[in-house]
């Protein structure tokens, strides 16, 4: 418990010093005489400014900014005192005093203090009488045993340890459904699940076992389900309660034996387990690569917690083609630039870029003028059109599009999630009519896509390949992934499932669309801003392509 005693180095003295409803901004005193700025901000977390800090604050280096994540546990206990110097840090339990309402949430609470704000229902439930919207001067009380390890508690991780957590897709999925029985009861057909120790409805049932990802779908979903379970309070559900999940709303390795879509998802996995690698060799000799980074322009994708996704994955993908074009012998295309920062590599992206253009020709401005359906369609014609003209001499089966972006979904969901074209969802053949493909010369040899039954399944196999091995190089390089089912071969939103034109149509032998991060997460959020999370993706995706191009 010696943590839990008055910090041992000199209490930093804190003076306000610029305050606005977005964001506050403290002064600290360091060991050593010098002032460090701690910035909290509306839904975007809390930074620290590091040129100041002793090296036993930081648990590596890191430039500029630093958020809470990259303390040591010295480093974290004084930023806490600093932000909430009223706090009482007892032996048994700290006494937070609401500071700055507008800026503290119950979720940011659970975060600093207790390890991660998905133990936010532990912390209402060790308050009751508090109200979620807070008041200045609130006060809530975090047991010792809810706090963080480096905050001298017990701290339960919000990610509780599965068996089946270190499995590869397959396993996985095999591992998931034996957890399942199926049953009937008045309203139909059910599988019927024991919720364990330390899950929650939304993540371990709802996003694990349907396709369901989007926060207000998830949400509606998890209420449907508790009220046919019987379940008054889904935020303190006991293990072993019973949780009915409807037949119909399950994702296809989880439906009954006999259905079609559990029958087509087994032949599917016995296609991958079949499928060969290519050998493309260290140097990725003889590979074509088209990359895409999704939104641009006036287009800048998914919003939340002061982050928006269009340049922050535009700078992934610079990273990627920077890598693999110093380091390996693939040839590199980008479907979109940036006008006037170009491919360059930047460590602030303090707003969003006013323009980008899809590199067709002539290239194509993403301004607004046009649809948004446009843009997103020429990318997929710009890759064909470069991919056909590579398969005259080169081999088709090294051809690789990756599209990258960063998604707006339930905050209980966290890491990369990795799209891969569903083959029931891919049609025999597509043609982009003239008047929606702005004229391009592309049109002509990408504009139309067709597909026999075999590639169909070929395609989706080789890129579920990749996936894993996408996802096996991120965990190495730790970097978190969606805990639950990381591959997914269909989106679910707004009643309907489908997967997304780029790859839908796209006729690289092996596609994938990359949601690197979910915005409405606080944590990933903090992620995605920091340049040295994004060179880490950038370089961990480069590793995962050799891996997948190696026999």
């Amino acid at each position: 418990m010696g943590v839990l005693k008055p910090f041992l180095l000199l209490l930093p003295t804190v003076c306000l010093i610029a305050a606005d409803p977005a964001s506050v901004e403290v002064r600290a005193l360091v060991p050593g005489g010098e002032r460090a700025v701690l910035r909290l901000q509306f839904r975007r977390g809390l930074l620290i400014e590091t040129k100041p800090l002793p090296r036993t604050f930081l648990l590596r280096k890191v430039s500029g900014w630093a958020v809470f994540e990259d303390l040591s546990a010295e480093g974290k206990r004084w930023v806490l005192e600093s932000l909430f110097p009223e706090d009482q840090w007892k032996r048994d339990e700290v006494i937070h005093k609401v500071r700055w309402p507008e800026l503290e949430s119950v979720w940011l609470m659970a975060s600093l203090f207790m390890g991660h704000g998905q133990n936010y229902d532990k912390l209402e439930k060790t308050n009751p009488g508090n109200p979620e919207k807070l008041k200045p001067g609130d006060v809530w009380h975090i047991p010792q045993k809810l706090l963080s390890p480096e905050l001298g508690g017990s701290g339960t991780p919000p990610v509780h340890s599965q068996p089946e957590d270190e499995l590869d897709d397959d396993g996985k999925i095999a591992a998931y459904r034996a957890l399942l029985t199926f049953n009937e009861d008045k309203e139909g057909k059910y599988a019927a699940y024991l919720l364990r120790k330390g899950e929650a409805l939304y993540s371990s049932v709802v996003i694990r076992y349907t396709d369901r990802v989007d926060a207000k779908e998830v949400n509606a979903f998890a209420d449907e389900i508790a009220k046919r379970s019987g379940i008054n309070d889904v935020r303190s559900i006991q293990p072993g309660t019973l949780i009915k999940i409807p037949a119909k709303a399950l994702s296809a390795p989880f439906q009954p034996e006999g259905t079609v879509a559990l029958k087509a998802d087994q032949e599917m996995r016995e296609e991958v387990r079949q499928t060969r690698r290519v050998d493309a060799g260290p140097k990725l000799d003889g590979l074509r690569i088209v990359l895409d980074a999704g939104h641009g322009g006036i287009d800048r994708g998914a919003s939340a917690n002061g982050i928006w996704e269009s340049d922050f994955v535009y700078d992934i993908c610079c990273r990627v083609k920077w890598l693999l074009e110093v380091d390996t012998e693939a040839q590199v295309s980008s479907t979109i630039r940036y006008p006037g920062i170009g491919f360059s590599l930047r460590d602030d992206i303090p707003s969003p870029s006013k323009a980008a253009q899809v590199l067709t020709t002539p290239p194509f401005a993403i301004d607004g003028d046009s649809p948004n359906a446009v843009s997103v369609h020429l990318r997929w014609v710009l890759a064909n059109d470069l991919f056909s003209s590579f398969m005259k001499k080169g081999d088709a089966q090294k051809t690789l599009f990756i599209s990258f972006h960063a998604d707006s979904l339930h905050p209980s969901a966290r890491g990369t999630m990795v799209y891969v074209p569903g083959a029931s969802f891919v049609p025999s053949s597509f043609s982009l009519g003239a008047n929606r493909g702005a004229g391009v010369r592309e049109m002509k040899r990408g504009s139309l896509a067709v597909f026999s039954s075999r590639e169909k399944l070929q395609g989706e196999a080789r890129s579920r390949l990749f996936g894993e091995a996408l996802v096996k190089a991120l965990r190495q390089s730790k970097i978190l992934v969606h805990p639950n089912r990381a591959i997914r071969n269909v989106i679910h939103r707004d009643g309907m499932n489908f997967i997304p034109a780029v790859i839908r149509y796209n006729e690289a032998r092996t596609k994938v669309l990359i949601e690197v991060a979910n915005l409405t997460n606080e944590d990933d959020a903090a992620n995605l801003r920091d340049a040295d999370f994004r060179q880490r993706y950038a370089e961990a995706v480069v590793k995962g392509i050799r891996a997948y191009f190696k026999k």
